[in-house]
């Protein structure tokens, strides 16, 4: 195991040479990312083995230091991936908005010069064609009908329209996102018990994102419609804890909710 600590070490030295700003090989950020994810789940899996299984290689200091380091390890590589997400959508912001403008000038260019603008094809996205801005679009296009769906009401629909999504692009800039409304569609559709798990999976899988606290406390919900009254006020509690800034409208809710479920 202590040989294995020292592999996830390296291959994370490995990663952090790959991201640097002048390298041999071209990596986009779809690459960074995958790596990222990757020694994320590494991390998680070895964590997991010390914990359950003990280390007989080290000493019960060393093993608590390593695990802690471990932590350390894993809170950088999480905030990493949310900077190279952000980043993401970012891009794909400045390329739609490039390419509408280019769109713009060929149209205006054609026209000057006595042709038929309505015969010009869609303008090339910056960056070329096929390349992985166009991933990001079509993650974002499905991502968009999945919340319109929501936001129309129907809660089955979005549901199966974001487990979808989830199972095409489950590592993405929008993957917190769509597990917390994942938890919002079934929970509108009834299904409390599915609507618990996903708002689990998407806090526990990000915890540091701005949705956390917005599916601990969809948690809490879920988990008061099951009956389970004494969690959902821990869960309330929770977040309140471990959460020292969070957004007003949540705040006043979480007051709120306490009182609806009787909280101590």
């Amino acid at each position: 195991m202590l040989k294995r600590f020292y592999n996830v070490v390296v291959l994370m030295g490995f990663s952090a040479l790959l991201a640097a700003p002048v390298q041999a090989q071209e990596m986009t950020l779809a690459d960074i990312r995958g790596d990222l994810a990757f020694l994320s789940a590494q991390l998680e899996e070895l964590r997991a083995e010390m914990q359950a299984t003990g280390n007989t290689e080290l000493t019960t200091r060393d093993a608590a230091s390593a695990l802690l380091r471990i932590g350390e390890i894993s809170a950088d590589l999480s905030a990493a991936l949310g900077r190279v997400q952000a980043l993401e959508i970012k891009i794909e912001q400045v390329i739609e908005d490039g390419t509408r403008r280019i769109g713009d000038i060929e149209f205006r260019l054609t026209e000057l010069e006595g042709g038929d603008p309505t015969l010009t094809g869609p303008p090339v996205p910056l960056g070329g064609g096929e390349n992985e801005s166009e991933t990001i679009t079509a993650e974002r296009r499905a991502f968009t009908d999945a919340k319109k769906a929501l936001e129309a009401g129907d809660g089955a629909g979005a549901a199966a329209l974001l487990a979808s999504f989830l199972n095409n692009y489950p590592d993405g800039p929008l993957t917190s996102e769509a597990r917390y409304l994942q938890g919002e569609a079934l929970a509108l559709a009834g299904d409390f018990q599915n609507a618990a798990r996903s708002y689990l999976s998407g806090f526990s899988g990000a915890p540091d994102s701005p949705f956390a606290p917005l599916s601990l406390f969809g948690l809490s919900l879920s988990l008061f419609e099951l009956g389970q009254g004494d969690q959902a006020c821990l869960t309330l509690s929770e977040i309140q804890i471990r959460y020292t800034e969070i957004d007003p409208d949540l705040a006043r809710d979480i007051i709120e909710q306490r009182e609806v479920m009787a909280c101590p």
